[in-house]
């Protein structure tokens, strides 16, 4: 348990006035140093702005955790051509539900936050990207976008004299793989979002062929308080390979499931400490570190450090802080399944291994779910996530894939048991049968 109180543990940034009325208003984003960090940054050369980001260490809070101000640096200058920001608010990890809060609740952070990418980088054009079934959140944006237009902070002059700046936003028709960033290039577009081959990479050949930046929104909106408040401040917090702040996305069977802004390295244990723990009467069974394309986690690793290298380390990677939580009455098995239903469902079909692996792998599941399956069909699935990952043309083969594997590591008995039971252990019509095999924690619950 931890000793510390939860004032010292977390640290708002983002979410430091979401519980004020009306949090998305400028009038109220601006009470909180809300375009301060711009002033500061627009005083400044923007290759110099460039480096600032670079040594503060903000590394990108999409998934992969490429350093931010890296990513800017590849940006040609003096080619002639037009610059693009594209911000990827296009969130659809199962778990995942950071950003879209953040976008309802302070856009003008994101909004801030572009403005100065687009100082930075030379760009007079940027897009926001967003997933579009979320239509309260794209209503709000488009408010926040108004508003910063109607103060001059987006427009005409926006970057200093005879500097422009519009921002457009674009709300996606909903498909997954429209988060991997040239599928949603393809998508901006207008074509069929499917991933492009690389090279040429974004920064030299992205939006309409141009130099283009694709960033997360969390990694662009944090920059505003890393400009107002410096690197030092910034990397006060963290470690020294993944400092700063972000927010962690507690789900799944916990007492107190929300967004919680902290510094990298926390562990579950001290996040399941401040929110109450898991829900009442259960313990923890296995949890995810970034949303279900992470290899799972167990009980084992509840210590582990929050942040980019120590989840590597423990054979994962912490992603989106997607934070799901399952509790001893969730079978893997069916948990997994569903997982790979819908990458299967929402593969773009155009590369083999993951448009014919991820069917496979559902059929094959499905069977060993309903107790219909063999032992061999476990080291077939095995085998059929092999063949995906690491050979498809994007890394939602490899999303699909991290599931299959880690759930074999921790838990291949429990399909087994599936096999040889004929059965999912976890179905309460069939306890009594299971009961007969001797003591098994997962039924004293369904009991």
């Amino acid at each position: 348990m931890t000793t510390e109180s939860p004032e010292k543990v977390l640290h708002p940034v983002l979410s430091s006035f979401w519980d004020e009325p009306e949090p998305w208003t400028l009038a109220t984003y601006r009470r909180h140093e809300g375009y301060d960090g711009l002033r500061t940054a627009l005083a400044m050369d923007p290759d110099d702005v460039i480096a600032y980001v670079k040594d503060a260490g903000l590394r990108g809070r999409g998934g992969a955790g490429f350093p931010t101000g890296m990513k800017w640096q590849f940006i040609p200058q003096g080619d002639g051509k037009p610059h693009y920001l594209v911000v990827n608010a296009d969130e659809s990890e199962p778990g995942t539900c950071k950003d879209i809060p953040l976008l309802y609740a302070n856009p003008h952070s994101l909004i801030e936050g572009i403005v100065i990418a687009c100082h930075a980088i030379r760009s007079s054009h940027a897009f926001i990207y967003l997933r579009g079934e979320v239509v309260p959140v794209l209503r709000r944006l488009h408010l926040a976008v108004r508003e910063a237009y109607e103060a001059g902070y987006l427009g005409k002059d926006a970057l200093g004299p005879g500097k422009d700046l519009e921002l457009t936003v674009h709300a996606g028709a909903g498909a997954y793989i429209c988060g991997e960033e040239t599928a949603l290039l393809d998508s901006l577009e207008g074509r069929r979002g499917q991933p492009r081959l690389r090279p040429p990479f974004p920064a030299v050949a992205g939006l309409y062929a141009c130099p283009t930046v694709v960033n997360n929104v969390e990694s662009i909106a944090s920059v505003p308080m890393l400009m107002l408040k410096g690197k030092d401040w910034f990397r006060s917090m963290g470690s020294e390979k993944s400092p700063g702040f972000t927010l962690y996305s507690l789900s799944g069977h916990v007492a107190s499931p929300g967004q919680y802004e902290a510094p990298l390295g926390i562990t579950l244990r001290q996040l399941l400490d401040l929110s109450g723990g898991m829900r009442p009467g259960h313990r923890l069974k296995f949890w995810t570190p970034g949303g279900s394309s992470t290899p799972m986690l167990t009980e084992e690793h509840l210590d582990v450090p929050l942040d980019y290298e120590g989840v590597g380390e423990a054979g994962s990677m912490l992603g989106t802080k997607a934070l799901q939580c399952f509790d001893e009455t969730t079978c893997v098995v069916r948990a997994v399944t569903r997982w790979t239903e819908f990458y299967a469902h929402e593969s773009c079909g155009k590369c083999t291994p993951c448009r014919e692996g991820t069917y496979w792998l559902v059929q094959v599941l499905r069977g060993i779910e309903a107790g219909t399956g063999t032992l061999a069909d476990i080291d077939k699935i095995d085998d059929i996530a092999d063949n995906i990952n690491g050979k498809s043309f994007c890394a939602l083969g490899d999303g699909a894939a991290s599931p299959i594997f880690s759930s074999l590591k921790y838990f291949r008995a429990e399909y087994e048991e599936h096999v040889n039971g004929r059965g999912c252990p976890f179905d309460p019509a069939r306890s009594t049968a299971w009961a007969d095999r001797g003591s098994n924690p997962h039924l004293e619950v369904n009991a």
